[in-house]
């Protein structure tokens, strides 16, 4: 499981989203974001690449122990739905099924 430190901002997330991406693409599909406190747009922005990275992948990525004020930021910008493990396997297979059509 992948644990990214305490701050996920501006200031430090392309080196978060790199070891993440690492991560993912040694097959983990779980981040565990309980030690995150510090978070900004940048946060929001990352966790889609890394949702994305995973879809790319063929695999759903699960964010556990999401941290309050990163919640309302992923709310604040709609895309909560984006970041579900169950909306990734169902967009997945709704573009499976639209590019045999």
């Amino acid at each position: 499981m992948f644990r990214p430190s305490h701050s996920l901002t501006v200031g430090n997330a392309k080196v978060t989203l790199e070891e993440g991406l690492r991560a993912i693409a040694g097959g983990e599909t779980e981040i565990d974001l309980s030690d995150v406190v510090a978070v900004d747009s940048a946060a929001v922005a990352t966790l889609l690449a890394w949702q994305c990275a995973a879809l790319n992948q063929g695999h759903s990525l699960h964010f556990s122990s999401l941290p309050a004020n990163l919640e309302s930021l992923i709310d604040l910008y709609g895309v909560t739905e984006l970041l579900s493990p169950a909306t990734v396997v169902v967009a997945a297979s709704t573009q499976a099924n639209t590019q045999h059509h």
